[in-house]
């Protein structure tokens, strides 16, 4: 099984800025996600960002960077750039890891892009984890999945109504997690295709192709994912976990 591993980070993070280079001890974060990746199994590891401070971190520790224009919208469609940069065959799985996620273990990086090669059927893959308390469930910072019972998503959303109920225990609803793999060609088509008003009210890019001959297989994934860095209290949590 082949596939590579693409990191798209930005400096302009809304809510934290510049989260990528934020530190645990004395490393920053986007430096674990790397070297995550590089124990996934992956052929190939690239950093794409459209910021000289962030490329100017990661050729520090080595990895290879991919300058990309601020324009993008979504890490996708940053990826899709460094694709197309690389002239990457269309059978290439990628797969996307958020440069903000430092505890995303390389078996789930690995685990994702063996969903795709073993479910022809889908056209991407993601993971997700079990929602521990009803307090999760109706956070809409946490996003929601729902799978069918061959383990293809059926809906996504941020909010507990739109997913079906407050019931979390008497529905199959998970935690979305933030890692995607999906093959060069169906990704240079992912991200030609309009955003649809489901993606745009949920701000789910996934939701993309809700309504579209497409699947996308969803597995709870193998080893606990963590937490990623989106806030300020989360930096704050990731220091005392880790």
């Amino acid at each position: 099984m082949k596939f590579n591993v693409v990191i798209p980070a930005r400096f302009a993070s809304t809510r934290l800025p510049g989260k990528a280079l934020l530190k645990i001890k004395g490393k920053p974060i986007v430096q674990y996600v790397y070297e995550n990746a590089c124990d996934s199994g992956a052929e190939k590891v690239i950093i794409a960002t459209d910021d000289q401070r962030i490329a100017d971190c990661a050729q520090a520790f080595n990895a290879e960077v991919c300058l990309t224009s601020k324009q993008h919208q979504s890490g996708t469609d940053r990826i899709a750039e460094v694709v197309n940069s690389c002239r990457w065959s269309d059978d290439i799985v990628i797969v996307n890891v958020q440069g903000d996620e430092p505890m995303m273990a390389a078996e789930n990086m690995r685990q994702v892009a063996e969903n795709l090669h073993r479910h022809s059927a889908a056209s991407m893959s993601t993971l997700c984890t079990n929602i521990i308390d009803k307090k999760e469930y109706q956070n809409n910072n946490v996003v929601k999945v729902i799978r069918d019972e061959n383990g293809f998503a059926q809906s996504f959303s941020r909010t507990a109504k739109s997913i079906g109920h407050d019931d979390y225990n008497n529905l199959n609803a998970y935690r979305h997690l933030g890692i995607y793999a999906y093959r060069v060609g169906f990704l240079n088509l992912f991200t030609k295709l309009p955003q649809s008003a489901l993606e745009k009210q949920e701000s789910l890019e996934q939701l993309r192709i809700h309504g579209r001959d497409e699947k996308i297989y969803v597995d709870v994934c193998n080893t606990p994912a963590g937490i990623g860095v989106d806030t300020q209290e989360d930096y704050e949590m990731l220091l005392e976990i880790m």
